[in-house]
């Protein structure tokens, strides 16, 4: 017989959990999925700044890139195949300059422009793996480099990690609020909470005489967050020396206040 309600009717059925259990050797404090609903709007450049911020300021700060296919994290970060520890357990992600801890499928490669062509079941198993494998030790802020859209891979993130909150990553063009609802609408459908908004590529400053430049036209992001209530992280130019440092491996050596407004919406460390 069914489980009923007071009044008599049947009660729903309790959904599933599909939430997995961290490694034994993990111990992540919070989690942060850092989403876009396209690709192309430098939200792995975001990522690697909120995770830089978070060091900088004293916090043991992770980054996993879920992006199993288009991964770019490690060479930002100057890390690779070399750098990851293996043992008959379990792995150890790669450890930056500063001791940012970075796990992505580009470690797992010699090659790092070898191409990881997999169906989505194989893809999201390995991202499961990222967590359940990987003995992270102690992490108080953990980025997720998510893939962008709305696809299998964020649904797994979503569903089996544990989420915290999540970033959107935006540009300044005219499809940008039908394509921030989309992320939205995930979120909201996921019942994760939106910690903000972040305009990238928002404009270029004139070397010359500081003039912002909008080359993608005017920004809509404040309308767009007071509509959806919710705040703005950063506005980031186009930067040239940001995108050498990236470029390189060096974007721990690259200075910026670009994500200074994050220590607004991040989560607690408990």
């Amino acid at each position: 017989m069914s489980a009923q309600n007071n009044n008599g009717a049947p009660k729903p059925p309790t959904p599933p959990d599909f939430h997995i259990e961290a490694n034994k050797g993990s111990h992540v404090n919070k989690v942060i999925a850092v989403v876009s609903g396209k690709g192309g709007v430098g939200k792995s450049s975001v990522t690697a700044m909120s995770a830089l911020w978070a060091r900088r300021n004293g916090y043991q700060t992770a980054i996993l890139d879920a992006d199993i296919t288009g991964p770019s994290v490690p060479k930002m970060f100057g890390v690779g195949y070399a750098d990851l520890v293996a043992t008959e357990e379990c792995l150890y992600p790669a450890t930056t300059v500063t001791g940012i801890k970075v796990m992505s499928m580009n470690l797992l490669t010699k090659q790092e422009d070898a191409p990881v062509i997999w169906r989505s079941p194989v893809i999201t198993g390995a991202l499961k793996q990222f967590w359940t494998d990987v003995a992270w030790g102690y992490v108080d802020y953990m980025f997720i480099d998510m893939p962008p859209g709305t696809g299998d891979v964020p649904l797994t993130v979503f569903q089996s990690l544990p989420i915290d909150g999540i970033i959107v990553v935006t540009t300044p063009q005219d499809l940008v609020s039908m394509i921030v609802k989309k992320a939205l609408g995930m979120a909201k459908l996921m019942k994760v909470p939106v910690l903000g908004i972040v305009e990238n590529m928002s404009y270029v400053k004139c070397p010359n005489c500081g003039e912002e430049i909008r080359i993608f036209g005017d920004s809509h992001v404040e309308e767009i967050a007071a509509k959806e209530n919710i705040p703005v992280i950063a506005r980031i130019p186009i930067d040239p020396q940001m995108t050498s440092f990236m470029d390189t491996g060096k974007a721990e050596y690259y200075e910026s206040v670009y994500m200074d407004g994050i220590k607004d919406v991040l989560p607690p460390i408990e």
